[in-house]
């Protein structure tokens, strides 16, 4: 398949914490989200949301120095990874990655630190300035995922 993309402009803060809570309403265990952008682009405000709106939790702490948080949601285990203190891609293994990838949801912080072990089947989700906010362009390459997720754009 070729990659899908869905493409939504946020023009403030608000608007990136809603669509990562729709965004978290259509995720299903197994689902990996790698969140790319440059620092301050709204990656941890994106998390956070997506964690909130699942687990109904206040306190979201950025795992910058722990570069791992889990998270109990009702039907699987959420694991925010910020991975841009890694040294070398391998050390992710030290973080239980592979186990997560199919046992919860991943939401991976600078997956570019991962190099080729990044799995085929994540979501990417771009974010980059535009204008006076953000885009977010979130890419596919599993047809049936990008059909769960199409309903987004309504």
């Amino acid at each position: 398949m070729n990659e899908k993309k869905l493409t939504f402009i946020c023009n403030n803060e608000r608007k990136t914490v809603e669509l990562a809570a729709k965004i978290s309403k259509l995720c299903q265990q197994g689902d990996v989200f790698a969140l790319y952008g440059t620092l301050g682009m709204g990656k941890s405000v994106f998390a956070r949301a997506f964690i909130q709106n699942i687990c109904g939790m206040t306190e979201v702490p950025s795992p910058t120095f722990t570069l791992v948080q889990m998270y109990d949601a009702p039907d699987f285990e959420i694991y925010h990874y910020d991975l841009y203190r890694l040294k070398s891609a391998e050390e992710i293994f030290e973080l239980g990655i592979e186990e997560a990838m199919y046992e919860g949801v991943c939401l991976i912080e600078w997956p570019e630190k991962m190099g080729g072990y990044l799995p085929q089947k994540a979501i990417k989700v771009e974010i980059k300035p535009k204008e006076q906010g953000r885009q977010i362009d979130i890419l596919f390459n599993n047809e049936k995922v990008y059909q769960r997720f199409l309903s987004l754009k309504d």
